[in-house]
């Protein structure tokens, strides 16, 4: 669902979030698009590519700003009688860092920032910096013409780009087109010009030599920087913006009596080790808490998001901008969809727990671990490799899976956690006359806003658990790692000696009975639709009966008694 659009000028927006940051997306007639902050808003009208990116008018009112990137001063065309100042700079992404042998050696790493990350974290910097510690100019927007350029035009690595996609993903970047970066300008004067170095202080150390001004002003930013929790990879003076007060004299101080200074240039931007690894840990403690609490009765919900019931299941649903795919995330807490996000999880390192389905094991960019899996829903049951049960069934959908695991726990039989469905945003190759129906059939009564299906048979479906490594309370209490435990196949607890090859039959049996005791039976019964659990002192969970406790973990072949 959109909004109505704010002018003529302007299609209707959709809401999107992306690396964590709002943006209106504007998807132009002319086949260009502009994503604009909650800073751009008010400005709008001056953001809209005709009044200040015209050919003719751009060339008139630019002023080349200095640095080595294209970045320019632009007063747009006035609108309503006002005119406004933009910072309008090319990202660099892809493109070759040029920065000294000793700054290359010292972050042999460096590479510039996508749009979205560099919006991304000076949008955190901002949020999060103590008040008045760092200042900045604000991001207003960014525009993405719809020209398309050849490689060599663009002066892009496809390497790097290919190592950023890989970082990023499922976030839209195009090798062929710019990003231009709108930001609002701030007045003033840059501290290496030599009217701040007339209006600077002294140097308030008088022993030795005299430290220039904008040296000073750069260690000093350095400083505040690292004191925020971040870094510019290649700083340099000159992105210390600095102000005179022609009322007292000098240069505009702040409220500690210093100069008072904002920063600009964020393409080299990145959060400092110590903060990475907090962030990590606090947005990993969040989940687990929130988790704990997935079913509390709902918050508020921002516009881009709805809850939804399906099979008797409480989702936050929602588009992923990134990917123009679909995320439904089990509970009624908005603020878990973020972690479910595709670029969070979809291209980190992953181990495949299975030789013939295409399930994984992944941390997350959050160091969150999951299990994510394909569906089969649509897949016709192989009849080699099948039972006739689940040919006469067929494979559950992913909602249907989900249902049954909640199920299973409220009537007390073991289960892994189940924590978002997402919906590829490409269409599947597969031919939909090759699928099995009944599922689309029977789910055709479950519509999205525009009144497509929910389970369309042109997508691909994933269907993402909990790793099982202990129960969601116990972790949001106690996430210390001597304490967590893991869920293994009963084949590796074989393997490390836990229990007999002999004892499988009757962990199959047990599981059985267990699925019949909660009302289910499975279709196509195996050693690896359930899990033991490995405590942290290296031996097995037991039920009182002294059995190895058994955790159902696989509901694509559950079928429902009766």
């Amino acid at each position: 669902m959109t909004a109505a659009s704010p002018s003529p000028l302007f299609p209707p927006p959709e809401p999107k979030v992306l690396l964590d940051v709002p943006y209106d997306h504007y998807a132009m007639p002319d086949g260009s698009d502009l994503y604009v902050t909650a800073f751009g808003r008010p400005w709008l009208p001056h953001l809209h590519p005709s009044a200040w990116h015209d050919p003719e008018w751009f060339r008139a009112s630019r002023e080349k700003l200095r640095g080595t990137s294209r970045v320019y001063r632009v007063r747009t065309k006035p609108v309503a009688g006002r005119a406004k100042d933009l910072v309008v700079k090319w990202c660099r992404v892809g493109e070759d860092v040029p920065m000294d042998t000793f700054t290359l050696n010292k972050f042999i790493e460096a590479e510039f920032n996508s749009p979205w990350e560099e919006f991304s974290l000076l949008m955190e910097m901002r949020r999060t910096a103590p008040p008045g510690l760092v200042r900045t100019h604000k991001p207003l927007a960014i525009y993405v013409p719809a020209k398309r350029f050849e490689l060599w035009q663009t002066g892009r690595s496809p390497t790097k780009i290919a190592q950023k996609k890989a970082k990023f993903r499922d976030v839209e970047l195009d090798l062929h087109r710019q990003y231009i970066l709108i930001y609002e300008w701030i007045k003033g004067i840059d501290a290496t010009s030599p009217e701040a170095e007339r209006l600077a202080p002294p140097d308030p150390d008088p022993s030795g030599d005299p430290e220039p001004f904008a040296q000073r002003m750069l260690k000093r930013s350095v400083a505040d920087l690292w004191q925020a929790g971040f870094r510019v990879l290649d700083v340099k003076p000159q992105h210390v913006i600095v102000r005179p007060d022609p009322a007292r004299g000098g240069l505009l101080r702040d409220r500690s009596g210093g100069v008072a200074y904002a920063l600009v240039d964020f393409e080299l931007l990145a959060r400092t080790p110590e903060r990475e690894k907090r962030v990590m840990q606090t947005r990993r403690q969040n989940y687990l808490e929130r988790q704990r609490d997935r079913f509390a009765p709902p918050v508020p919900f921002p516009p881009h998001l709805r809850p939804v019931r399906l099979f008797g299941v409480d989702y936050v649903h929602g588009d992923c901008g990134s990917t123009n795919g679909k995320l439904w995330v089990v509970g009624h807490d908005p603020n878990l969809f973020d972690y479910f996000q595709p670029e969070r999880w979809r291209r980190t390192p992953r181990t495949p727990l299975s030789d013939s389905a295409r399930v994984y094991r992944t941390a997350t960019k959050d160091g969150i671990q999951l299990v994510w899996k394909i569906s089969h829903v649509g897949d016709v049951p192989d009849p080699a490799e099948t039972s006739p049960a689940l040919a006469a069934r067929g494979y559950n959908s992913p909602f249907e899976e989900f249902a049954f695991a909640l199920r299973l726990a409220d009537a007390g039989c073991p289960a892994t956690y189940p924590r978002a469905v997402y919906m590829l945003g490409h269409k599947s190759t597969l031919p939909p006359e090759t699928l099995d129906p009944r599922r689309y059939d029977t789910h055709d009564l479950f519509r999205e806003p525009d009144g497509s299906p929910t389970l369309r048979k042109d997508r691909v479906y994933i269907v993402i658990w909990g790793f099982w490594n202990g129960l969601d309370e116990v972790l949001a209490t106690s996430d210390s790692p001597a304490g967590r435990c893991e869920g293994i196949h009963p084949l590796e607890a074989v393997r490390r000696g836990l229990i007999p090859a002999d004892a499988i039959p009757a962990l199959m049996s047990k599981t059985a009975d267990l699925l019949a005791s909660a009302g289910f039976t499975d279709t196509l019964p195996r050693p690896g639709h359930f899990l033991l659990t490995l405590l942290p002192d290296g031996t097995l969970a037991r039920d009182p009966d002294l059995s190895p406790t058994i955790r159902v973990c696989t509901f694509e072949t559950l079928r429902p008694l009766g």
